[in-house]
């Protein structure tokens, strides 16, 4: 029979790790910044600092160093981020698996028109093979249209393009907005810069036209009329150029900056807004499947 000092040092010797802290690390690893995984995990900036210095606590040893472009992994902290990732992917796939129930009903997604060919389309994939029993009904419009249907009850789920710190959703990423132009084209340098911003409602535009008028450049509208093809047959002909997310951007077009003599643009959150009257298992289930899909793209990344 085990004495009392014999329970302190069996106990002594169980190490537990803290899976929020794991999933603190990760999150500013990925994102090279506290700030921004603050913004990812809902939490403060003092809290994600707190965590990862508690981690660092309890196993000994510095995992981020302070480089050129923001927060690096160090040699532990490498050891260390690729176990992280499976430890949790293996509690998520055990909290899915323990906690499934047939879930049935309908669910209302709203998306903007650059993101539902590129981040949402193998989400939705996955959600429809795991929820068969739930009908879907896709709304594509921009960000503020979307927001505004969310309002009046017309969509259960949004996805919606912000400024950063602009919102009160969820923020699932933070993107660099980008200017985008045809392979070797010459859109750009035209003295009065053509632009298409798909739809006059786009999230971007007011962040875009703000930035022209402090280089004090002149633009001029190509084509908006909400189709996200034809803005992007009009910038691969070389008629216009655009602005993008980062991850959007098309293989075959070019991203362009500072060297072409375009202003920087400021960077975008990625936020999960639900509605406030209907948060039943498919819109939940829906959430969570987004939440998890936009996480794995970022590690793939």
């Amino acid at each position: 029979m085990l004495d009392k000092s014999d329970i302190r040092d069996h106990n002594a010797e169980m190490r537990n790790l803290d899976l929020a802290l794991i999933r603190t690390f990760v999150a500013v690893a990925d994102h090279a910044s506290m700030t921004a995984a603050a913004n990812v995990l809902n939490l403060t900036q003092s809290a994600v600092s707190q965590q990862v210095k508690r981690l660092e606590e309890v196993l000994g040893g510095a995992l981020f160093t302070r480089g050129r472009r923001g927060l690096a992994v160090t040699d532990a902290g490498e050891r260390l981020l690729g176990k992280a990732r499976r430890l949790l992917g293996l509690n998520d796939e055990i909290w899915s698996e323990m906690t499934a129930k047939v879930t049935r009903g309908s669910v209302r997604l709203g998306v903007p028109y650059d993101l539902i060919g590129t981040s949402l389309a193998p989400v939705l994939k996955a959600y429809t093979e795991a929820c068969p029993q739930v009908e879907i009904s896709l709304v594509c419009n921009s960000s503020p249209r979307l927001l505004e249907a969310l309002e009046r009850g017309e969509i259960d789920v949004a996805v919606i393009e912000e400024p950063l710190g602009q919102s009160r959703g969820e923020c699932l990423g933070i993107e660099r907005l980008v200017w985008v132009g045809a392979r070797a084209g010459n859109a750009h340098l035209k003295p009065v810069l053509p632009i298409s911003m798909v739809a006059d409602t786009c999230a971007f535009r007011p962040a875009v036209l703000s930035a022209l008028g402090e280089q004090g450049k002149q633009w001029r509208t190509v084509f908006e009329n909400g189709n996200i093809e034809a803005t992007t047959a009009t910038v691969r002909t070389d008629l216009a150029v655009t602005a993008w997310l980062a991850s959007t951007v098309p293989a075959d077009l070019d991203i362009l900056g500072a060297e072409e003599g375009l202003p920087e643009l400021p960077p975008f959150a990625i936020n999960l807004h639900l509605s406030r009257s209907q948060a039943d298992a498919p819109v939940l289930e829906l959430a969570r499947h987004i939440r998890a899909g936009l996480v794995r793209q970022r590690q793939a990344a």
